[in-house]
């Protein structure tokens, strides 16, 4: 279904993507976080323009959306197409400096001048892609395929749609700002965003579908100790740091995300900061079940009612809790279609879909929240939020045919 001209723009695409600097900034208030992001959303404005879309608009905090009507002349449904803008915290995205290597033959993949490398010892995976055409980069930032390369199969499919008048349903297309610190989602504008269900175009390898994510919770412990010089400390120096080691011990060993898998949910310590004044101590807890979600929340609530008890401090130690999200799956099943017309577009493709429960969350979560189906489909990518991120061209290809068949089947089913 890609031709070889669709395939190069498609690539050409994405790798012009890449070279905007759009990580988000942890402990962002306003969205969007980081300048490139809007310079990025601007210029999508104009692409979709020259593709053909209508009420193209870019908001102040770089939400970009877009409706391509159908053009079959009956009632049909409408579906979304998201992807975000920013790339992930935990590596730079400044200067991305990304490789093209055709026909992989196996083996080790050299990133940059070679102090960084990519091994099928350590992922396997990689021996299913030989013979496909490997994107990188260069081994000091990631590639930003999560999620540039979404975007980037987003506009290809809108493209072949357009140029190849190709039988499709209504379309409404966006594109948000800071996915990664659960913040662009709050200027979403849902009221114009009227859908009968949509698709997160943010997963991994070729033929996942997502649907099920983790309800999520972050959870900020503050630990206030007293400073003295050392050499008088006895029965007056209070460590904080002493005293957030100590707390932390009280977590269970192997209910951590190094420990578990599947959906086994756990306790993340993702932040400790500070000194032996005062300590903030920041976890991530995670499960797909609610009860046990809950559960777990009550769990950090008696550790510190215990530890202070405990501990009889001056001044005790105090916790903060907010959930993050929450478990998409049980709107979604609301919408089998949704679902349904995935696998349908997927095996269309020649694909064998694959579902498989999200360990972590997307923009979907917040809007099946909201009432809107969202699951989220494969874009070819791996090993995302790390200087080892890869993304295969078949890959992107596979996904924009999967988003060209879904607009193309929601018609012939309806």
């Amino acid at each position: 279904m890609v031709t070889e001209q669709q395939e190069y723009q498609l690539l050409e695409r994405f790798l012009h993507y890449t070279t905007y600097d759009t990580q988000s900034k942890l402990g962002a208030k306003i969205s969007p976080s980081s300048p490139g992001q809007l310079k990025l959303a601007k210029h999508l404005q104009q692409e979709l323009f020259a593709i053909g879309l209508e009420n193209i608009e870019v908001s102040k905090n770089a939400v970009v959306t877009a409706f391509l009507p159908s053009n079959i002349n009956k009632n049909v449904p409408t579906i979304g197409l998201i992807a975000h803008l920013d790339t992930a915290t935990q590596c730079s995205g400044k200067n991305v400096q990304a490789e093209v290597i055709e026909n992989y033959r196996g083996g080790d993949i050299a990133l940059g001048t070679g102090e960084e490398f990519i091994s099928p010892v350590h992922y396997h995976f990689l021996h299913k892609l030989v013979g496909n055409t490997l994107i990188v980069a260069d081994g000091n930032t990631l590639l930003g395929a999560d999620n540039k390369a979404g975007i980037a199969e987003i506009m290809t499919a809108l493209s072949i749609l357009k140029e190849g008048n190709l039988p499709h349903c209504n379309i409404r297309v966006a594109f948000t700002p800071d996915e990664e610190i659960g913040l662009g989602m709050q200027f979403f504008p849902l009221e114009q965003f009227k859908c009968d269900w949509a698709y997160t175009i943010d997963g991994g390898e070729v033929g996942e579908l997502e649907y099920e994510n983790f309800n999520a919770a972050t959870a900020i412990v503050t630990i206030e100790g007293k400073n003295i010089h050392t050499g008088s400390a006895k029965d007056k120096l209070v460590n904080a740091l002493a005293l957030a080691c100590e707390f932390q011990q009280g977590f269970p060993e192997n209910e951590t995300p190094e420990k578990t898998e599947g959906k086994e949910g756990f306790y993340h310590l993702s932040e400790f900061l500070g000194d032996v004044e005062k300590v903030e101590l920041q976890y991530l807890i995670r499960d797909f079940d609610q009860e046990s979600f809950l559960q777990r929340k009550q769990f950090i609530q008696n550790l510190v009612i215990e530890f202070n008890s405990k501990k009889q401090l001056v001044k005790p130690i105090t916790l903060d809790i907010q959930d993050s999200y929450k478990n998409m799956y049980e709107m979604v099943k609301k919408v089998p279609q949704s679902v349904e017309l995935a696998d349908q577009a997927m095996k269309k493709a020649g694909i064998l879909p694959y579902h498989k429960a999200i360990r972590g969350g997307t923009d979907g979560a917040w809007l099946a929240e909201k009432g809107l189906a969202c699951p989220n489909i494969f874009t070819g990518g791996y090993n995302f939020h790390s200087k080892h991120e890869l993304i295969t061209l078949e890959g992107m290809k596979n996904a924009v045919e999967v988003i060209v068949n879904l607009a193309n089947l929601a018609v012939v089913d309806k």
